[in-house]
């Protein structure tokens, strides 16, 4: 029986600190520096710096309002168990629960066309062919385990980090020139090379704003790794102490580097043909007279990382709503006495990142994406706000009030943003 018992819902936990920061920084970076750059660049332009701050202030303020709650409430459900028991209201938190397995499996199937668009930067594959064969092994290797999901995003995420710095490496002399593009992209100066062409481009401060602010709502969703770190609570050692310092070490890194692949980007003054790659660094890195391919190669491993940990914690909230009987079939409940992993769950998941990544195009990808996760933050800022009205545990981060209410608005603010630009027709 009890044997019985830890088949329908326990989780092992395995994972270590460092595990589990470069297990966020993969994940992180999978999603948004080598996926949604081009995208951010398409729309922001020679503003896409200030687009990743403006996005960075979004995930911080929140991802501070998950680190108490992660440590208040470590469960695998995450949010799900955040707003059903700061509101004790059942509904919000099945509803959170169910929007973000929709944002985790639209966020892989993201990251897997990411993928397959590296990867045919330098050597032909149908794409279905490797967008299934893709699912296929990552889904494997989130049944096998989470210590070993943990190691190989270790491994990978060292490389994608290494493959970065080649980058800023080989633009260096654009990432000199990036605070004048910067400042011409806001009709703020105009005597930096090309930048007399976004002078003319850029007309008023307001059309400025209007362009940062359309390309934060795309980069908000190169953060958003941070959540899915909180779906590890019950697979973590020491869950109170190293889910939170997790979190912000791992948001920390990614946020330095995101803003600095950014400038560097913006400093080539190729952003028509960056933004138009479907391999951006890649395409930025040749440009400067580098050669791609050792970028593209080192590119995908951690790339995989965002696909690999999406999948994981979509599967681990499907877990958290079958055994709570919130809507999901009992045997998505059901762990593997052998891998301690909710097979079941990671199989339907898989199947359906496969079905997104083959029919939905990147960009709606992304934008579906980062408008559940922001209905989300809005929630458990709200959450967190009304749980310290409540009490202050001594056992858990003492996160200032201001920040989850910072957070709530600078996440709403951005919400109303997306919602009023798909009603004006905007992309």
């Amino acid at each position: 029986m009890a044997r019985t018992a830890k088949r329908e819902s326990a989780l092992d936990r395995s994972v270590g600190l460092w595990q589990l920061v470069f297990y966020g920084s993969g994940t992180i970076l999978g999603a948004g520096i080598f996926v949604v750059v081009g995208e951010v660049v398409g729309e922001a332009g020679r503003l896409a710096p200030l687009a990743y701050v403006l996005a960075g202030v979004v995930a911080i303020s929140s991802a501070l309002s998950f680190a108490e709650m992660g440590a208040r409430i470590p469960t695998a459900g995450g949010p799900i168990d955040y707003l059903e028991r700061a509101f004790d209201v059942r509904w919000l938190g099945s509803g959170a629960g169910w929007m973000l397995i929709v944002a985790n499996t639209v966020s892989a199937a993201t990251i897997v066309t990411g993928f397959v668009a590296y990867l045919n930067s330098f050597a032909f594959v149908p794409d279905w062919m490797a967008t299934v064969a893709l699912v296929v092994v990552l889904g494997g290797v989130a049944i096998a385990g989470m210590k070993e999901s943990s190691w190989l995003m270790t491994a990978t995420t060292l490389i994608g980090l290494g493959a970065l710095l080649a980058v800023l490496w080989a633009l260096r002399g654009a990432l000199l020139a990036a605070p004048g593009e910067v400042l011409a992209g806001l009709g703020l100066e105009a005597g930096f090379g090309r930048a007399r062409e976004a002078a003319a481009a850029t007309s008023s401060s307001t059309a400025g704003f209007g362009m940062i602010f359309a390309g934060s709502i795309l980069a908000v969703y190169s953060f958003i790794g941070f959540g899915d770190m909180a779906q590890t609570a019950e697979e973590v050692r020491d869950v109170k102490r190293a889910l939170p310092r997790a979190m912000m070490i791992s948001l920390g890194l990614v946020f330095v580097f995101y803003v600095l692949i950014a400038m560097a980007l913006v400093g080539t003054g190729e952003l028509a043909a960056i933004a138009g790659a479907s391999a951006p660094l890649v395409k930025a890195v040749e440009l400067s007279g580098w050669p791609g391919l050792p970028i593209a190669i080192a590119s995908l491993f951690v790339i995989v990382n965002g696909a690999l940990t999406q999948i994981i914690a979509a599967s681990r909230l499907l877990l958290d709503i079958a055994r709570d009987g919130r809507g999901a079939p009992p045997v998505f409940a059901r762990v593997s006495d052998k891998t301690d992993t909710p097979v079941p769950a990671t199989l339907v998941i898989a199947g359906t990142v496969v079905t997104l990544a083959l029919l939905v195009p990147l960009k709606s990808l992304a934008e579906m994406t980062s408008f559940a996760i922001l209905v989300v933050f809005v929630g458990v800022n709200l959450s967190l706000i009304r749980m310290k009205r409540r009490s202050q545990p001594e056992e858990v981060p003492d996160i200032p009030i201001p920040i989850p209410v910072i957070g709530a608005l600078a996440a709403a603010g951005a919400l109303a943003g997306q919602v009023i630009q798909f009603a004006s027709g905007g992309s």
